[in-house]
């Protein structure tokens, strides 16, 4: 018998499923929050030498403010004070009208930096003083927390799959909580920089946990919009750091802000159901009927759960050895398994990176940084609701393939508009955010549905650091030349969608449960055919107890 047949017969999308999506929306809200956190906590707000060793207790302290920089910091083109130089000793002579400085001999700061808080009120930047040849140590952070993703999506996707969904979903709560908060009082880079190299370590099962928990509970028909829904609540917390970050200036209290809804998080976290799905691929039927009872009696299949019984549950067709134990080498081992691991690979590399790519860089859109990243933000959710329509009608691979190869071209488009036409390039740009984020909830749903249940976490936990391996790369490019960023990120869109096309399609697809599944497809995919196997089986079973069924 089919799960997929049991989840029929407990109502694969009831009340039951809606909390389940309900009580996993709170922590998807904070991963939006600490994933882009570094577009504010990292910001560095205009700044200029700290002139005070100039001051020789003469002339220099009757002089106004205004007349003090004139003679100490030497000015750019545009008439601004240069940030990261200052003259050796002060040039009274520059008080003179038509003096030029350009030639004048300067040093760096020697007293560090005076920083225009009207903004930004605490950044690290302002910190720990990352600026001028340590402004790179603010994409640092970025990319080092972006690690701690890449390393704890290997790491959970194991032990999701050796220990269970639930258990490991409190240990990243956990671990997200005490490290989040612990960064808030770092009183150095270097440990802030490991606290949040744990941090996005703890997060990430909290990203693989939440999603395989949505999709395992319910029926193949209603997949993607649980998925998608599930999705609209990354966008609320996008928006919601726009807001906070607007309201909360300092660096130390965001973080605790962005963090804090966690605990909520933990204390919901007993309402939420271990996989059935994950219980009878390793052999608890016991505890697998008991959750299965309470989504029958949740539902209001009362009738129905009296079915469930032990030797019924018992003869799933859901493993191929219940003593087996799956590691990240069964995604290679047979050859199937190793071309879709090869392609999903590529795909989430190149979907992460083109998201992120354009996410990291808010700036040149004529607005401030927290409406850029509102709007930004908000056309995720006319693009979530966009991919939920389209994966059920062309299916899965050609929503991916789609919206990746739109990226690209609005990528594009935007190299040859000029740079003066700069609200038509927001559009444009504005677009092609919409459509990698279209691309993004695609590949969660459709990555989901093309592993097998038996190393399904396994799979998400590949494809993750894949997708982070991309996204520790895109800081990097933006500090190319802006053309060429675009290029580079064009580039990895349309290879990406190209490549997304030799997947196969998983629209109306029963989930795999089992590696056989892949190397051998069933024929017993359609729901009418379906149903006459599991009969069989069932009759089979129930005639001959000891007889083996394929």
């Amino acid at each position: 018998m089919e799960f997929e047949k049991i989840l029929e017969e407990i109502d694969g999308f009831g009340p039951f499923q809606v909390v389940i999506i309900f009580l996993l929306c709170t922590p998807r809200i904070v991963l939006p929050c600490h994933f882009l956190l570094n577009n504010f906590i990292a910001g560095v707000p205009p700044h200029r030498c700290d002139i005070s060793t100039l001051d020789d207790g003469g002339l220099f302290r009757n002089l106004t403010l205004e007349q003090r920089l004139a003679i100490s910091v030497p000015v750019r083109e545009d008439g601004q004070s240069k940030s990261c130089e200052m003259f050796a000793e002060p040039q009274f002579q520059l008080l003179a009208s038509g003096s030029n400085s350009t030639d004048l001999p300067t040093v760096g700061c020697q007293s560090g930096w005076v920083y225009d808080n009207s903004t930004l009120t605490s950044t690290l930047a302002t910190e720990w003083d990352l600026v001028c040849d340590r402004k790179s140590l603010t994409k640092t952070t970025s990319t080092i927390f972006f690690f701690g993703v890449m390393i704890g999506a290997i790491a959970f996707g194991y032990i999701s799959d050796k220990y269970g969904r639930k258990s490991t979903l409190l240990a990243s709560y956990i671990m997200a909580i005490v490290f989040g908060f612990s960064s808030a009082f770092a009183n150095s880079y270097v440990l802030f920089a490991v606290l949040r190299f744990l941090t996005g370590f703890g997060l990430t099962g909290i990203s693989i946990n939440s999603v395989v928990l949505s999709i395992e509970w319910v029926d193949t028909h209603h997949r993607s919009l649980i998925s998608v829904t599930g999705s609209l609540s990354w966008s609320a917390g996008n928006m919601l750091l726009a807001g906070f970050a607007f309201l909360v200036n300092d660096w130390r209290a965001l973080i605790m802000t962005v963090t804090a809804p966690l605990g909520f998080a933990v204390l919901t976290w007993w309402w939420i159901p271990e996989s059935a799905r994950w219980l009878l691929a390793n052999g608890e039927v016991e505890r697998a009927q008991v959750y299965l009872e309470k989504c029958a009696k949740f539902n209001k299949r009362q009738k129905l759960s009296s079915k469930l019984k032990l030797e019924t549950l018992s003869n799933i067709q859901i493993l191929e050895k219940q003593d087996k134990n799956y590691t990240y080498l069964d995604l290679i081992k047979t050859p199937k398994m190793r071309q879709l691991t090869l392609l999903t690979g590529i795909v989430w590399y190149g979907v992460a990176l083109t998201y992120y790519g354009i996410s990291l860089n808010i700036s040149g859109f004529g607005l401030n940084t927290y409406l850029t990243h509102f709007i930004y933000a908000a056309i995720e959710v006319p693009a979530k609701l966009m991919v939920y329509c389209f994966v059920n009608i062309i299916g899965r691979r050609k929503c991916q393939a789609g919206t990746l190869l739109l990226t690209g071209i609005c990528i594009v488009i935007n190299i040859f508009i000029p740079k003066g036409l700069w609200h038509v390039r927001a559009v444009v740009a504005t677009l092609g955010k919409g459509l990698s984020e279209a691309s993004f909830t695609t590949a969660l749903l459709y990555t989901a549905e093309l592993y097998p249940t038996v190393i399904r976490q396994n799979g998400l936990g590949y494809t993750s650091f894949m997708g982070r391996l991309g996204v520790s790369v895109a800081p990097l490019i933006l500090l190319l030349e802006d053309v060429w960023t675009q290029i580079i990120i064009c580039s990895v869109a349309t290879i990406a969608g190209l490549v997304s096309l030799l997947l196969p399609e998983t629209l109306n697809v029963r989930l795999p449960e089992t590696i056989d599944h892949i190397e051998k497809p069933r024929r017993n995919d359609a729901s009418s055919h379906n149903a006459e196997s599991s009969g069989d089986f069932l009759e089979l079973k129930s005639t001959t107890g000891t007889e083996e069924t394929k």
